[in-house]
């Protein structure tokens, strides 16, 4: 007869995990206690009894609060990740029981978000219309973060050097271009042998400081030893640059597919003029440390289905 696992032996309870994650995100044994709906004595013994299974010390019990130990860390992170798994599991079966097929999260960055996601998620409700879809649009690095906090069930978006420890999962999907949009009409339009000299001047609307485009926007005009732009609008909020470059002579850097979006609606004009300085590939990005439910499962392949489909062509 096989040994019992350890948390079997030692009678883990699911609360001792509930105060694992409530103290870390309170860092206080009181509002922790508070909220689970417990006493201080009764949360305190329930972690020295946690603490007691392990052999080491989960929290640094200091003068204003406490702070997970490197043990800690490592227990809140599995306690997580265990009580989203019971979450997804209860949000199966009442699925299930009311005759839906469940729920999967999906976030993305902008060009997929224009381009796959629209196919993949009209393919995906209708094989099965009982699913819930929710969807979120950022940038990579927020995204990955919801992922780690089980709010997101897979992400479609860049990884960079900072993401290499963590357990995920990245099958690649496709490059991501960059093209320069002016309002149509704009007297650019008329210009012989546009360069990037030709535009250095120009007012532009910009990505941020410290994004990875607009890093590589004022890389490209370095490296055709020009300076880069100084009249410059730094936002990433798509609305508020479409409407700026409508309503002014104002130049705007955008990935190809948002760009080809807002030009088929005649929003934009995609100007004739070379930008190399193109965003790496982007994928679709999964936990490694968790099963995707059915759900995901499913928005996972539409989206594979709809990236043959769609970047093939």
């Amino acid at each position: 007869m096989s040994t019992p696992p350890w948390y079997v032996r030692a009678r883990l309870k699911t609360r001792q995990l509930l105060l694992l994650v409530a103290l870390a995100e309170e860092g206080n044994i009181h509002r922790a206690a508070e909220v689970l709906n417990m006493t201080q004595p009764a949360a305190s013994k329930l972690l020295r009894e946690l603490e007691a299974m392990l052999g080491v010390p989960l929290f640094e019990r200091l003068p204003r609060g406490m702070r997970p130990t490197r043990y800690g860390d490592a227990m809140i992170r599995h306690a997580r990740a265990v009580i989203g798994s019971l979450d997804q599991a209860q949000e199966e079966v009442m699925g299930l029981k009311a005759g839906q097929l469940g729920h999967v999260a999906v976030g993305a960055i902008t060009s997929p978000a224009v381009k796959l996601l629209p196919p993949a998620v009209a393919a995906l409700k209708r094989e099965s219309p009982g699913m819930r879809v929710s969807v979120e649009i950022e940038n990579s690095n927020v995204l990955l973060d919801r992922l780690a906090q089980d709010k997101l069930d897979l992400v479609v978006g860049r990884l960079s050097a900072e993401h290499d420890t963590l357990p995920l999962r990245y099958e690649p999907i496709t490059g991501e271009p960059v093209c320069v949009v002016a309002r149509p009409g704009h007297p650019l339009r008329d210009t012989q042998a546009l360069s990037l000299a030709t535009v250095q001047h120009a007012s532009w609307i910009v990505p941020p400081e410290g994004s990875v485009l607009r890093h590589r926007f004022d890389l490209m005009f370095r490296r055709a030893s020009l300076v880069p732009p100084a009249d410059v609008v730094e936002s990433s909020a798509l609305l508020f640059v479409t409407q700026m470059v409508e309503q002014s002579n104002m130049l705007a850097v955008l990935a190809a597919d948002v760009a080809e979006y807002y030009a088929g609606h005649g929003m934009v004009e995609i100007q004739p003029l070379d930008v190399p300085c193109h965003m790496d590939d982007f994928g679709l990005i999964t936990r490694t440390d968790r099963l995707l439910s059915p759900a995901a499962e499913r928005m996972a392949e539409a989206l594979r289905t709809a990236t043959r489909d769609v970047y093939s062509r």
